[in-house]
C-alpha cells in the first residue's frame, strides 16, 4: 500500500509539474510573439489583452480534465466493489410457497434437528425438545454444546441440515422470514446501539411506536427514571456502540426495546453475564416482567439465575443429555448436579476470598492508624525534647532543692 501510494503521489506531482511547465512556456512564447507583433504594428494592444484572457480561460478546463480523469478512475473502482456486493445473495431465503404467520401462540418444537458449520464437525446431532406456550426453557451445558446454535437456527440465520423446527405446528421453512422474526425478540449479551439518541435506539424495535409507549416500556425495564436523570433525557446520545452507558443501562435498554416490540417468543442470550451482582438482580427483575405470558428461551452459565425455569435442558455434543426442573435434575445426580456443585463451591470460595480481602483491608487500616498515632506521639516527644534543649540544661530535683552549688570539698557547708 505504501509503495503504491508513493508511486501514485510521485506520478501526480510529475504530471502537475510537466503540465504547469507546458502552460508557462506556452504562455511565455505566445506573449513574446504577440508583443513582437504589437511592436511592429501587426497587432493591436487589444489583441494582446484578448490573447492573455483566452490563455487564462483555457488553462482552467485543461486542469479540470486531469482531475476529472482521476475522479473517474476512483469512481470506476468503487463501482466495481458495489457491483460485487450486489452479486452477493443470502443463503437463507423464503421458499416459493412460504406463508405469513399473522399470529403466534409461542409453541416451539425442535424435531431431530441436525446442523453443522463444518461438515466434519456437527454442531447439533438430533436435537429434540418442546417449549409450551408461556413457559421458560433454559439451555445449559459446556461451551460448544450448541446453545447459541439453537438461537441462530430459530431466528433463521441458517438452514437446517436435517429435521425440522416448528412454531405453533408450522415448519419455519413454510413461514416467511420477516413474519417469523416479527414474533421473536432477542436480548443479546452484547447490546448493539447506534450512535444516536436513546429515543432513536428504543424505537428501532418498532418505529411506529409513540413516545408514551416507549416510556411505558422503559418503566417496565426499570430504566425510565434513570433516563430522566440524564441531562438531555431521552434525547441523550449514547455514543458509538453505547459507550456512554454502563453495562446495566445498555442491558435495560435492550430489554425495553424487546418489550416495545412485544414478541411472543423471547431469546435471552446470557443477558446478565458481564454484570455485577446488584445490577444482575435489577436486570433479573426486569427479565421476569418481560417473560410473563411469553415463551422464553434462556442461555445461562450462572445456574442460580434459572432455578425457577419450567424446564432446563442440558446440552452435550449437540443433544439433550438431561431435561427437567431444577429439583428433578439435582435428584438425577448427573451433569447438571455436577455443574451445580461446582458453581456452589466456586461461589463459596469467592465469598471466602472476599471476606479474607475485607479482613486484610481492615487490618491494614488498623496498622496504618497505629503507625499514625505512634508517629504523632514521637513528634510530640521530639518537640518537648527540643523545647527543653532551648531552655538550657535541666538540673535534678536535689540540686534545685539545695539551692546554689556548693564549693568543691564542702558538700555540707553553708552559703
Amino acid at each position: 500500500m505504501q509503495r503504491s501510494e508513493y508511486t501514485l503521489l510521485v506520478s501526480l506531482n510529475i504530471m502537475n509539474i510537466v503540465q504547469n511547465l507546458v502552460f508557462t512556456l506556452g504562455l511565455m512564447i505566445t506573449c513574446f510573439i504577440a508583443a513582437y507583433q504589437v511592436t511592429v504594428g501587426q497587432r493591436r494592444v487589444g489583441d494582446f489583452v484578448a490573447l492573455l484572457t483566452y490563455m487564462a480561460q483555457l488553462q482552467a478546463p485543461l486542469n479540470f480534465f486531469g482531475t476529472f480523469y482521476r475522479s473517474v478512475q476512483m469512481a470506476m473502482i468503487n463501482s466495481e466493489r458495489l457491483l460485487e456486493l450486489f452479486k452477493e445473495r443470502p443463503t437463507v431465503v423464503d421458499e416459493p410457497n412460504a406463508q405469513e404467520l399473522p399470529t403466534c401462540q409461542g409453541e416451539v418444537r425442535f424435531n431431530d434437528v441436525k446442523f453443522s458449520y463444518d461438515p466434519r464437525k456437527p454442531a447439533l446431532n438430533g436435537l429434540d425438545f418442546q417449549c409450551r406456550p408461556g413457559t421458560t426453557t433454559a439451555l445449559v451445558g459446556e461451551s460448544g454444546g450448541g446453545k447459541s446454535t439453537v438461537f441462530r437456527l430459530l431466528f433463521r440465520f441458517y438452514n437446517l441440515g436435517g429435521g425440522s423446527i416448528q412454531i405453533d405446528g408450522h415448519d419455519v421453512k413454510d413461514i416467511t422470514i420477516d413474519s417469523l422474526r416479527r414474533h421473536v425478540g432477542v436480548v443479546p449479551q452484547d447490546t448493539v446501539l447506534f450512535n444516536e439518541t436513546l429515543m432513536y435506539n428504543l424505537k428501532y424495535a418498532r418505529p411506529s411506536a409513540t413516545d408514551e409507549e416507549v416510556h411505558d416500556a422503559c418503566r417496565a425495564a426499570s430504566i425510565h427514571e434513570k433516563i430522566l436523570n440524564f441531562p438531555d433525557g431521552y434525547k441523550t446520545r449514547v455514543g458509538e456502540r453505547g459507550l456512554k452507558l454502563s453495562g446495566g443501562e445498555k442491558q435495560r435498554v435492550a430489554i425495553a426495546r424487546t418489550i416495545l416490540k412485544d414478541p411472543r417468543i423471547i431469546l435471552l442470550d446470557e443477558a446478565t453475564a458481564a454484570l455485577d451482582t446488584e445490577t444482575e438482580q435489577h436486570i433479573q427483575l426486569a427479565l421476569d416482567k418481560l417473560s410473563q405470558g411469553r415463551t422464553t428461551l434462556v442461555i445461562a452459565h450462572r445456574l442460580s439465575t434459572i432455578t425457577t425455569a419450567d424446564q432446563i435442558l442440558v446440552l452435550h455434543a449437540g443433544k439433550v443429555a438431561e431435561s427437567g426442573s431444577h429439583e428433578d435434575l439435582l435428584a438425577l445426580k448427573g451433569r447438571y448436579a455436577s455443574m451445580w456443585r461446582k458453581q456452589i463451591r466456586a461461589q463459596q470460595a469467592a465469598e471466602q476470598a472476599k471476606e479474607l480481602s475485607d479482613k486484610a483491608e481492615r487490618l491494614r487500616k488498623e496498622v496504618r492508624g497505629d503507625e499514625s498515632a505512634s508517629q504523632s506521639e514521637d513528634e510530640r516527644n521530639s518537640g518537648n525534647e527540643r523545647g527543653r534543649t532551648a531552655r538550657g540544661p535541666v538540673r535534678s530535683g536535689t540540686d534545685d532543692d539545695a539551692g546554689p552549688s556548693m564549693p568543691h570539698g564542702h558538700p555540707h557547708g553553708h552559703p
